[in-house]
């Protein structure tokens, strides 16, 4: 398995190639199945946004068995997600997680809309993504540092991908395990939906 820094690497490499138009022919192919039917060997796990116009293996021009990607709106972090990159970090040795978020997130836009005016008509399943962004959300409302609307809207889809990383980061002791022995890096990211370019944030 290769390191977290050349893990990171590929995939910055690989947003180059889609944001070019060029790919190293990373298209699944049906001929792609025997290489990974015995086994799979991520070596990155992708924890990003449902969007359908983010696709992880397609923005990073990465193959079949390459990505462990895991997607759900807000890219937000519940058990079932934690649990998710638990098993890949122990199963598979992968030593790189992303927390792939993307501008004009929905799920952001819509935690910023309940916070300005609650709706009591929300179904209780999207009320439980959106109550998981929130506390973040409220918290840069809070320091008031924004310039306007969509300014505030970056800030939060940024803010909210870094409390996934943390989430990642503190919430699991098996994750922290691999952390300290230096087997694992956590990092978040920003999708553009204008450019195709994945920017890395700390």
């Amino acid at each position: 398995m290769i390191s977290a820094t050349q893990a990171l690497t590929e995939l910055k490499e690989g947003n180059q190639r889609f944001t070019a138009g060029i790919s190293e022919g990373n298209t699944p192919h049906i001929h792609d199945i025997p290489k990974v039917q015995e086994r799979q060997a991520p070596f990155a796990i992708i924890l990003g946004c449902s969007d359908s116009r983010v696709p992880a293996e397609i923005v990073f021009d990465q193959g079949m068995g390459d990505l462990f990607v895991i997607r759900i709106a807000g890219n937000i972090v519940a058990p079932s997600q934690l649990g998710s990159i638990e098993f890949a970090v122990e199963q598979f040795g992968t030593p790189l997680v992303v927390v792939l978020g993307h501008s004009s997130c929905g799920a952001v836009i819509a935690t910023l809309e309940d916070i300005k005016k609650p709706s009591p008509e929300n179904s209780p399943n999207v009320f439980s993504i959106v109550k998981r962004i929130r506390p973040t959300v409220e918290a840069l409302l809070g320091k008031e540092t924004h310039t306007d609307d969509q300014d505030l809207l970056e800030k939060a889809i940024q803010a909210n991908i870094l409390a996934s990383v943390e989430q990642l980061k503190n919430e699991s002791p098996l994750l922290k395990a691999f952390i300290e022995k230096k087997q694992l890096l956590i990092v978040g990211a920003e999708y553009s939906l204008n450019t195709g370019k994945v920017t890395f944030i700390d």
